[in-house]
């Protein structure tokens, strides 16, 4: 009777999970549907991304397909089902999806030079703002939708209990088997980490909360007919529940939910906090994988390096170190990205990449403005950690990350070739790269330095796309920039920076990052609007919505600030420094009545300046890297300029081979001896953090 009854439940059980994969995949296929029917409407042809990063206008419920050095796929909650009371040993546990299943192992990733730390060991007890009231306010409303993201990992951990309730014996084999699976997930993360996204999407989540539901609900059903028809195993189970009580059942379920998330970071000595719990990204399935992750999980070496500005806030110097390379390259991100954007793109696209295989010793930098809120004052507010401008950027953060750099090199050189004679001053050639707002803060940053008669310490700059000039933009920017420049401040009093301000949202924008690539209709809608809202721009938007660094722990946040400065500068027509708003305030900050204008002191600049654009960029159009460039030739410095038929974000976020062979053609140009300056201006008295306000 209990076979028949088993046997029974079975078929119930795979028929209604049948139905609703069925179901949710015709959801799927409506929603593709929909979305290209307004493609079709957009654009005049529903098959517009056939063929196009290899789309098809077919939903899915598998992950998209990735870059070669990401081919492995995402994770198959059924299989780590299935596996669950099966006896495994430590090479057991395989995370491939059918479809994208590797032929090669990677390599073990080395041991961090001197990482001791995540970029959020500096956690802080955040002061709230009536921001942080609003998103808790949110978050009730949207609450039915954050339990059902939510319910995959609860009921997971439900149905671990109950299935181990009737085996609470130390001894017995479920117990076993669950001590196994959780040593063998640590020993196979120590051995290999691969670089794959594991993330599921918001429908996928749906369907695993669906089935595990299903699987939780028969499992009980199941037993309870076993009870009823078998009252002699029901006593002797209960027996076993009363003698395992005070000890049994607790350390089985720690030991459950432990094993069955294995931890997202491995070879760190210090604990991580409680805002990035491994065990919850795995269990929820985000990808919060850092610039770290991709750069240890591909076999190359890495360093972390904590750089505290003089303003007290705390920056991330990151490093693929060559330690007795006498060339080395700085790469500076622009708004919305850090440091994961040179290294996104694997071991063939990435500048970062690059420049290590042809011996530089790799330095990324970022600036400040994440969602954590780094800073010495831990008690920091919000308002007040969010107000800085591009000046605080070209000033603080970058001065701080070079020296840093000049600091570590010096040292390392002297240690490693004790027998040389130094002469120079830096015994080490230093080069930067740098992408859109980064690239207008690498030149502030050059000349203030040259104005103060400081040593900036670099040899070459590579700016691809860079900001400063703003005349030509798209019509959106155009219509903010008129009502950012008066309203500015007020602005930056009530909503001190662009971001999403909670863990739920951050989360829900991360998975559907993954929703747009697994529906590819959905996700070509979704690009078609946002190169239609920035002028046409032939960006891949979706990818960059897909990138790690925007997930439910951090991401990089736009501090209204540098809204406002960016506002005056196209206001202005000029690339320059910002201005506080009074003649007064301006010249306690620069020692004159308006801010310095950066353009009119290029004739400052002694090093080879090489500039790229896009002329399908929309952002930072072709015409205004070339004011950049004329301004240049007209003050004399080395310069040169290049146009690729790309947009905004293809210069860092898109594996073009012709856009990094120039930039690395440019890197290893010889780099002539520096001009000599006839005649340097009094360095003014730029405005430190907090010295005056507008």
């Amino acid at each position: 009777m209990r076979r028949l009854v088993d046997e029974a439940l079975a078929i119930t059980k795979e028929l209604l999970k049948t139905f609703m994969f069925e179901f949710l995949h015709n959801i799927a296929r409506l929603i593709n549907g929909v979305s290209s029917l307004f493609l079709a409407i957009i654009l005049g042809k529903a098959n517009i991304l056939e063929g196009v990063q290899g789309w098809e206008l077919r939903p899915s419920f598998h992950g998209p397909r990735f870059p070669r050095w990401m081919e492995n796929g995402v994770s198959s909650f059924n299989q780590l089902i299935h596996e669950l009371p099966v006896d495994s040993d430590t090479s057991s546990i395989d995370y491939s999806s059918e479809e994208n299943d590797l032929d090669e192992t990677y390599p073990a990733s080395p041991s961090s030079y001197g990482s001791r730390t995540s970029r959020t060991s500096f956690a802080i007890n955040h002061a709230w703002h009536w921001t942080d009231w609003m998103a808790c306010i949110l978050s009730w409303i949207f609450l039915p939708a954050r339990f059902l993201l939510w319910m995959p990992f609860l009921l997971f951990r439900l149905l671990n209990i109950w299935g181990s309730g009737a085996s609470s014996d130390p001894r017995s084999p479920r117990r076993s088997n669950f001590r196994s699976l959780r040593k063998a997930h640590t020993s196979k993360d120590h051995v290999v980490k691969r670089s794959i996204d594991r993330r599921r999407g918001v429908v996928e989540d749906l369907h695993l909360a669906i089935e595990i539901f299903i699987e939780a609900m028969f499992d009980m059903i199941r037993k309870t007919a076993h009870c009823v028809l078998s009252p002699s195993s029901a006593f002797r189970i209960l027996a076993k529940w009363f003698a395992y009580a005070s000890v049994g059942l607790k350390d089985d379920d720690d030991d459950i939910l432990n094993a069955s998330v294995p931890p997202a970071t491995v070879g760190d000595n210090d604990p991580a906090p409680s805002e990035r719990n491994p065990t919850l990204h795995h269990a929820l399935n985000t990808d919060a994988r850092t610039c770290k992750d991709i750069i240890t999980e591909l076999g190359y070496p890495y360093e972390a390096i904590h750089v505290i500005t003089a303003d007290g806030y705390i920056l991330l110097l990151e490093r693929i170190p060559r330690r007795d390379a006498r060339k080395a390259v700085y790469l500076q991100h622009g708004i919305f990205d850090s440091s994961v954007g040179w290294v996104s793109d694997g071991i063939v696209g990435s500048p970062a990449f690059a420049a290590y295989d042809q011996g530089y010793d790799v330095f990324l930098g970022n600036l400040r403005g994440l969602v954590s809120r780094e800073h010495v004052d831990k008690n920091i507010s919000s308002r007040k950690y969010w107000w800085y401008t591009i000046n605080e950027h070209g000033t603080e953060d970058i001065p701080a990350m070079i020296e840093k750099i000049h600091e570590i090199k010096t040292a390392e050189l002297k240690i490693i070739q004790p027998d040389e004679e130094m002469s120079d001053e830096q015994p080490y050639k230093l080069s930067a790269i740098a992408h859109s707002l980064g690239g207008a803060v690498m030149l502030m940053y050059l000349v203030t330095r040259l104005i103060e008669r400081k040593p900036h310490r670099l040899s070459r700059m590579i700016l691809l796309s860079p900001a400063g000039f703003h005349q030509e933009t798209i019509f959106i920017l155009t219509v903010a920039h008129y009502f950012v420049v008066p309203l500015g401040p007020i602005i930056a009093y009530f909503v001190p920076a662009l971001y999403i301000p909670t863990r739920f949202f951050r989360m829900l924008f991360n998975k559907l990052a993954r929703d747009f690539h697994n529906y590819p209709a959905l996700g070509g809608l979704i690009q078609t609007i946002m190169s239609n809202m920035f002028g046409g721009d032939s960006s891949d938007w979706v990818g960059v919505m897909g990138l790690p660094h925007y997930n439910m722990n951090d991401m990089p946040g736009l501090s209204s600030g540098v809204v406002h400065h960016l506002a005056q500068i196209k206001w202005k027509g000029k690339f320059v420094m910002y201005d506080y708003g009074s003649a007064s305030a301006n010249v306690k900050a620069y020692g004159s009545q308006e801010p310095i204008d950066l353009g009119e002191n290029y004739s400052l600049i002694d090093i080879p300046i090489d500039l790229i654009s896009g002329r399908n960029d929309k952002i930072i159009s072709a015409a205004m890297v070339t004011r950049h460039y004329k301004l240049m030739v007209e003050k004399g410095v080395d310069v040169s300029y290049k146009e690729f038929e790309y947009g905004h974000l293809d210069f860092t976020k898109s594996n073009r081979e012709d856009i990094l062979a120039y930039v690395m053609s440019r890197l290893m140009l010889e780099e002539p001896a520096p001009k000599r300056q006839s005649s340097l201006k009094k360095a003014p008295k730029l405005k430190k953090k907090g010295q005056a306000s507008s």
